[in-house]
């Protein structure tokens, strides 16, 4: 029984998709165990249902999310038809899948279509980013980056948003968001003449591929003492899953993309993003799932998806 306290939903705000758990990275710090070799990809009927639930419902922020979401062969698809919604589209982004082969044009889909690209950098040294994601990724999403930047990304006057986001090595919290994206700022514009526009600080969450890794070192119940003790009640209000819904590659739905990981169903219910269009559902007030990773959540500064929730 976890100790994390009581929380409900408000109005949601933005649905987030996984398309599957195929990546052409496999992190140290993931938590859906993505790489290569996963085969999980959602199928045409359920894509085609995502812009359904996101104009029954008013939704007008889609993340997408992996794996690397865009080696999905819908991919390009979903974010059509959600941006003829006038929707915001979210691409989380590994930054190496731009430099793969077959995803030439890649780059330039996403900033004709105005996607928002969230883009994973964990370190501005490289062998922090090489050690935690894999040889040669560093050099390969510095070359993403200026990408990404000669088409508009990043750079003041654009619409073109591109945030970074940063996860620790190990087991320690993230520090503060403001100063360590002022250290990523002048970093990476004075040695790569590289710009962007937010820093997020993520934590690295006690599930999957990294509860394994901790496990192994004989950490996981430190870690998991740590975020305990490092909760922040201020935090509360407004961590993401009061106002998200994530979906899984198969349609199931769940509190967050954490708790799908760990397979607790939304109000423990094995519901689809199909049962939203035949029965409309009002999650307003409706208790959330919680178990101890919440704690991640909490922690310092607090953690979502677009970054620390207090400074």
């Amino acid at each position: 029984m976890s100790t994390f306290p009581k929380i409900q939903k408000n109005n949601i705000e933005t649905l987030q998709v996984n398309l599957g758990y195929k990546c052409n990275q496999t992190c140290i710090h993931c938590h859906v165990n993505a790489s290569p070799s996963r085969v999980e990809m959602m199928d045409k009927d359920t894509i085609y249902m995502v812009p359904k639930v996101l104009e029954a419902y008013g939704i007008k922020c889609l993340d997408i999310t992996g794996g690397a979401p865009e080696l999905h062969p819908d991919f390009k698809e979903l974010v059509l038809l959600a941006k003829s919604l006038d929707v915001k589209v979210i691409d989380r982004c590994n930054l190496t899948i731009l430099t793969e082969p077959g995803q030439q044009d890649l780059s330039n889909f996403l900033a004709d279509n105005k996607v928002v690209v969230t883009a994973s950098l964990p370190c501005y040294e490289g062998d922090n980013v090489d050690k935690q994601r894999g040889e040669g990724v560093f050099k390969r999403s510095i070359y993403a980056l200026k990408l990404l930047n000669k088409l508009g990304y990043g750079l003041n006057n654009s619409e073109l948003v591109l945030n970074l986001v940063y996860n620790p090595q190990g087991t320690k919290l993230p520090p503060s968001q403001k100063e360590l994206e002022l250290a990523y700022r002048n970093h990476l514009r004075d040695k790569y003449n590289i710009y962007f526009n937010n820093l997020f600080t993520i934590t690295n969450m006690p599930i999957k591929r990294f509860a394994d890794h901790l496990k192994k070192l004989g950490q996981f119940d430190e870690y998991i003492e740590l975020l305990k003790s490092s909760h922040n009640i201020n935090n509360l209000d407004s961590i993401m899953c009061k106002t998200l819904i994530s979906v899984d590659w198969q349609g199931y739905i769940f509190d967050c993309d954490f708790n799908q990981q760990l397979g607790i169903g939304i109000a423990g219910n094995p519901l689809r993003l199909k049962d939203l269009i035949s029965s409309k559902k009002d999650f307003f007030g409706t208790n959330i799932i919680v178990g101890d990773h919440c704690f991640g959540c909490t922690a310092g500064n607090g953690s979502s998806c677009t970054g620390s929730l207090s400074n």
